[in-house]
């Protein structure tokens, strides 16, 4: 992910002569790779967690997308708060809300602590993730700057592969419980070293925050999120369904017309209008969708129709993991010699081959491997989207651009579970392959349109990230 914060530029003369800064950088990936496998640990816990406490197939979408939701909802937010009033209290602040939270969730025995559990610990990661990254970009310069920024994006994508298998684990061992109880030792350990290691920084004079353009935004998204959950029972002519939708564009026009009127806008919105910024918002906004969409309908599927247990779906997700790692090395390799245009939208053609896979077999064998196909396709796509958005634009506003497409990363993910969970409702609900297949389809469409509307809008050439932009 990239996050847009002034302390990228700020000069920090003593750090390099430092010898902590590499362990204040251990624990400041190691938070971010705890926040990371939190979007998909729950996965493969859902199933149990649906036992448990007797959960409707809505609430357990709420369970996924609840945290995505404040996450990307509330991202430039937290980079806003972390100029404002410095990075060390935000990244205390975001671990105590994200570690507390985690042992609410941990301990829920209804609905409404699940979820209310989840949202909060999307606030404290979005307190976090930025002021972490800004207390990197400050502490480290030069070569050692770009190699750091390389192990937290590495461990970031890593992270989002071994959630869904941690989860399979966990669950099948101590209890789908511990899918969050693991948070608190790991968070606690991190919160009593942390102020010893990071020295407080400067903060800038303007301490305006858009309170108003980061709640609408939040409520937009979620009153969208709202509507596609429930049409999965009600039907899309329902006014359950529709009357979300509605709302959901009207908070986002209201939120348009706020940042054009406020004086220090949460989102310039301004820099969505460059064609480049559009191009990789839109890239990242269906690969992150497409991505969390394969993950949560395998998983039910491999558990509640296959019959398979909580560990052998973490288990046999391992390829899955592996393919992201060969798909991010061929991105590397690809885009330095065929350039963004053409490796995005042969990416999105590859994983729709994949969910093509997905929605034709109905064996385990079979959904493994349209899975590893949709995933080896999907990453080159990730890195295509950030490149775009950020190698053809000026090295000034590279900062606010990273944050807007990181936005997009989150609210992706968050549509894809609850478009996946709507028309795959039947199936999920009553444990039958009912749906699956459908949805598999729909998603393969929506790579296919997506490649062609790539190749049309993606800027031809070859772009470079500018330095100290970094993204998972």
């Amino acid at each position: 992910m990239a996050y847009a914060t002034h302390a990228t530029s700020e000069a920090h003369p003593q750090a390099e002569l430092d010898p902590r800064r590499w362990l204040l950088l251990t624990l400041l990936c190691l938070s971010q790779f705890m926040l990371i496998v939190d979007v998909t640990v729950i996965n493969v816990a859902l199933p149990s967690i649906g036992d448990d406490l007797q959960l409707s197939r809505e609430t357990l979408t709420w369970a996924v997308t609840a945290y995505t939701l404040c996450f990307g909802g509330l991202m430039l937010l937290g980079g806003r708060l972390a100029d404002a009033f410095g990075a060390r209290r935000l990244l205390v602040t975001g671990l105590v809300l994200f570690t507390t939270a985690s042992l609410v969730v941990g301990l829920a025995g209804n609905a409404t602590v699940l979820i209310g559990g989840r949202l909060a610990q999307g606030v404290g990661a979005a307190l976090l993730s930025p002021a972490a990254l800004a207390t990197i970009t400050r502490t480290f310069h030069g070569a050692e700057r770009n190699k750091a920024l390389g192990i937290w994006a590495t461990l970031g994508g890593i992270g989002f592969a071994v959630g869904a298998m941690l989860g399979g684990v966990l669950t099948a061992g101590p209890g789908w419980n511990w899918a969050f109880f693991i948070n608190v030792p790991v968070g606690l350990g991190i919160l009593i070293a942390i102020p010893r290691l990071v020295t407080a920084s400067s903060t800038h004079g303007d301490r305006r925050i858009d309170l108003p353009g980061a709640v609408l935004v939040t409520a937009a998204t979620g009153s969208l999120i709202y509507g596609l959950i429930k049409a999965g029972d009600a039907g899309w002519g329902s006014a359950t369904t529709l009357l979300p939708l509605i709302g959901s564009v009207a908070l986002y026009a209201v939120f348009t017309l706020v940042e054009r009127k406020t004086a220090s806008p949460l989102m310039d919105l301004r820099i969505l209008a460059k064609r480049p910024v559009a191009a990789g918002s839109f890239l990242m906004l269906i690969a992150t969708g497409l991505l969390l969409g394969y993950v949560f309908l395998g998983s039910l599927y491999l558990q509640n129709v296959r019959g398979l247990s909580a560990l052998s779906t973490g288990a046999l997700l391992l390829p899955v993991a592996v393919a992201t790692a060969i798909g991010a090395h061929l991105a590397a390799h690809l885009i330095g010699h065929a350039g963004t245009r053409l490796v995005a939208a042969g990416g999105l053609l590859v994983s729709a081959s994949g969910a093509l896979v997905l929605s034709l077999v109905d064996g385990t064998g079979g959904i493994i491997v349209g899975m590893v196909i949709g995933a080896i396709g999907i990453i080159p796509v990730f890195v295509s989207a950030t490149t775009t958005a950020l190698g053809f634009i000026s090295h000034h506003e590279a900062g606010i651009a990273s944050g807007v497409v990181n936005t997009f990363h989150e609210v992706g993910g968050t549509i894809g579970a609850a478009t996946v969970s709507t028309i795959a409702a039947a199936g999920i609900a009553e444990h039958t392959d009912a749906g699956f297949s459908a949805a598999y389809t729909t998603l393969a469409a929506i790579a296919a349109v997506a490649a062609v509307i790539g190749l049309l809008v993606i800027p031809r050439g070859k772009a470079e990230l500018p330095e100290g932009v970094h993204v998972h």
